[in-house]
C-alpha cells in the first residue's frame, strides 16, 4: 500500500503512522545489507543492492523513509563494507563513492516517487472514470471488435433489462430485434475500420422484448500501438422524444393538408363552374352538345390532375424513389400559381438539366412548399423570386456530392432576433396563420436525405431578402425507425 507524504483527513486511513514507515525504511536497510552479506558476488559493489532498497522504500514508503533509507545505507556500507571494517574510517575515493550514491539514490527515490504518484493518479482517475460510467443515467458498455460485450454499467442494465453478469460475454446482438441484426453487423464493420458512428437513431429491444428508440454513440477503441481491440457505445432512451416529434410532424402534416385543403377548393372552384356552364349550354343546344361536352371533359381532366398532384404531398411511400428536382418544384410551384399571380411575383428559374436523387417525392415537395409559402408571406406585390437547382459538393465534405436547390426572395427579411430561432419548433412570426413547424420539419426531412439547409437574410428600408439553400445527398436516404 503506497504511503502519503502529506496526509490528510481524506487519506488518513490510508497511511501508516510515520514510525511504522521509517522502520520500514531501516527494515529495508537491514535486508539490503543481509543480501549482500549471503551473496559474495555483491562484495566488489555494495551499492547495487542498497540503491535497489532506496528505491523499494521510496515506492512503498515514500521520499522521506527513502531518504531515511540512503542514509542508513550510506552508514553501512561505510561501517561494514569499506576496509577498515566496522570503522567509520574511509578514503577520499570511498568519500566520493558514498557522495555520487548519495546524490544517485536521492534523484532515483525522487523519480520512484514521482513515478509512484502518478500510478496513483491513474488510479483515481480510473476509478474516478469507472464510478462516473458506473453512476451514469445512460447505457455505457463495451464490446470486443467481434462484437461480444466486456463491460456493462447500470444505466445499460436499466435500459435494456440485462444484469451484467447476463450481457458480458454474450454477443451484442442480444439487444436489437431480429430484423436489426444486419444493421448491427454493418455497423461493427464500420467500427473495425476505425471510424466512429455517431448520434445514430436505432431501434432495440430490452430483455422482455419491448421495443425502444435509442441515440447511438459508438467509438472504436485502440491501444497504444493504434491497433483496434473493442468497440465502446454509448444509448440514451430517446422514445418518449421521438413520440412527441412524430406528434409534432403529424400536426404539420395535418396543418399542410388543411392549407392544402383550401388552395383545392380555391382552385377546382372555376373548372366545376365552367363545367356546370357547359353542361347547361349542352342540355339547351344539341347541336353544339359535342363541343361543349368536349370542353367539360377536358375541365374534368383539369381537376383529376390537380388532385392527383396535390395528393402526392400527403402519400406516404415505404422506400425512396428516383426523383427528378426541378419537376418538384414545378408541381409545386403550378400548386401556389394563383396565389403567386395575385401578388404579381415574378419566379425566375435556373435549373441544372436531368438533376435526380433518391429520395421521398411528398417529403421532398412539403419542404420546398414550405419555403416557397414562406417566400411569398414575406414578399410585397411584384417581389421576385429565385429557384435553382444544380449538382453540388457538401458545404463541409467535399467527397460527398448531391443536389443543392436555392430559393431565394427579396422579401422583408429575417430579424436577427429571429434568425437562432428559426428551425425551433412552434417558433412563428406570422402569427395566427403558421405553426411554427414548417421549418423545423423542413430541417428534419433534409436531415433524413443526407443534408442540411442554411440560410443568410437581410433586412432594411434599401436591400432586404433572405437566401435559403438546401444540400440533399445523393446517398439514399436514411431509413424511418419503426
Amino acid at each position: 500500500m503506497p504511503f502519503d507524504d502529506n496526509p490528510s483527513p481524506a487519506t488518513g486511513p490510508r497511511h501508516w503512522d510515520w514510525h511504522l514507515r521509517y522502520a520500514g525504511a531501516l527494515g529495508t536497510t537491514a535486508i539490503a545489507l543481509w543480501a549482500w552479506y549471503l551473496w559474495p558476488v555483491m562484495h566488489q559493489d555494495p551499492f547495487i543492492i542498497f540503491l535497489a532498497a532506496v528505491i523499494v522504500s521510496a515506492r512503498i514508503f515514500g521520499f522521506g523513509p527513502a531518504v531515511f533509507c540512503t542514509i542508513a545505507s550510506v552508514v553501512a556500507i561505510d561501517y561494514f563494507t569499506f576496509w577498515p571494517r566496522f570503522s567509520f574510517a574511509f578514503s577520499a575515493n570511498d568519500a566520493e563513492r558514498l557522495g555520487v550514491f548519495v546524490l544517485v539514490s536521492v534523484l532515483t527515490a525522487g523519480l520512484a516517487r514521482q513515478r509512484k504518484l502518478a500510478e496513483t493518479r491513474a488510479d483515481e482517475v480510473r476509478g474516478r472514470m469507472a464510478a462516473i460510467v458506473e453512476s451514469s443515467t445512460d447505457a455505457i458498455f463495451s464490446a470486443t471488435p467481434e462484437g461480444v460485450i466486456t463491460s456493462w454499467n447500470r444505466g445499460a442494465e436499466r435500459l435494456y433489462g440485462y444484469s451484467a453478469d447476463e450481457a458480458i460475454g454474450q454477443h451484442i446482438s442480444i439487444v436489437a430485434p431480429p430484423h436489426k441484426t444486419d444493421e448491427v453487423n454493418r455497423n461493427t464493420k464500420i467500427l473495425n475500420l476505425g471510424e466512429a458512428i455517431e448520434n445514430l437513431r436505432a431501434e432495440r429491444q430490452r430483455k422482455d422484448g419491448t421495443s425502444l428508440i435509442v441515440l447511438l454513440s459508438i467509438s472504436p477503441l485502440r491501444n497504444r500501438q493504434g491497433e483496434i481491440v473493442g468497440h465502446s457505445a454509448i444509448a440514451r432512451d430517446i422514445t418518449a422524444q421521438t413520440r412527441a416529434e412524430e406528434a409534432l410532424r403529424r400536426n404539420e402534416k395535418l396543418a399542410t393538408a388543411g392549407r392544402l385543403a383550401a388552395v383545392v377548393a380555391h382552385e377546382i372552384n372555376n373548372p366545376l363552374e365552367a363545367v356546370t356552364n357547359l353542361l347547361y349550354l349542352a342540355r339547351h343546344d344539341p347541336a353544339r352538345q359535342p363541343e361543349y361536352l368536349d370542353q367539360a371533359e377536358r375541365e374534368v381532366e383539369r381537376v383529376a390532375a390537380f388532385a392527383h398532384q396535390t395528393l402526392g404531398f400527403v402519400r406516404e411511400t415505404a422506400a425512396p424513389d428516383t426523383v427528378q428536382v426541378a419537376d418538384l418544384l414545378d408541381q409545386v410551384l403550378q400548386l401556389y400559381q394563383r396565389r403567386l399571380q395575385l401578388k404579381h411575383i415574378r419566379v425566375e428559374k435556373q435549373y441544372e438539366s436531368g438533376v435526380s436523387l433518391r429520395g421521398y417525392a411528398g417529403e421532398l415537395r412539403q419542404l420546398f412548399s414550405n419555403l416557397i409559402i414562406n417566400a411569398t408571406d414575406a414578399m410585397e406585390d411584384g417581389g421576385r423570386l429565385l429557384l435553382r437547382v444544380r449538382r453540388a459538393q457538401h458545404w463541409n465534405h467535399s467527397h460527398r456530392s448531391g443536389v443543392r436547390v436555392t430559393v431565394a426572395d427579396n422579401g422583408s427579411g429575417i430579424a436577427p432576433g429571429d434568425a437562432g430561432r428559426i428551425f425551433e419548433p412552434f417558433f412563428t412570426t406570422k402569427e395566427d396563420l403558421g405553426t411554427g413547424l414548417g421549418l423545423w420539419f423542413s430541417q428534419g426531412i433534409a436531415q433524413k436525405h443526407g443534408g442540411v439547409i442554411r440560410f443568410r437574410s437581410r433586412t432594411g428600408p434599401s436591400q432586404s431578402g433572405t437566401v435559403f439553400s438546401v444540400f440533399l445527398s445523393d446517398a439514399p436516404p436514411a431509413s424511418r425507425v419503426a
